[in-house]
């Protein structure tokens, strides 16, 4: 079965709309807050080519989803 992870910011509506899609589909994922959690940020830029937007859909390693529906947000770059 294909390992979902969510990259996200508790900042961003578009991450919890994906979140509930996720949920309502009744998909397994893993969720990271990249706000809170450096690591997670880190790894996520480094598997979107640097890329700053959230949410991030990520299935087995690779980047399949970058933001909800057109809309994502931009993570503070003053954070990191």
């Amino acid at each position: 079965m294909a390992t979902l992870e969510l990259y996200g910011s508790s900042q961003c509506p578009y991450t919890r709309e994906l979140r509930d899609w996720l949920e309502w589909t009744r998909k397994d994922f893993v969720e990271y807050d990249v706000d809170a959690d450096p690591e997670a940020s880190a790894r996520m830029r480094a598997l979107n080519s640097g890329g700053r937007n959230v949410p991030v859909l990520i299935e087995d390693g690779k980047v399949i989803q970058v933001g909800w529906q057109g809309r994502s947000c931009v993570i503070n770059a003053n954070q990191f």
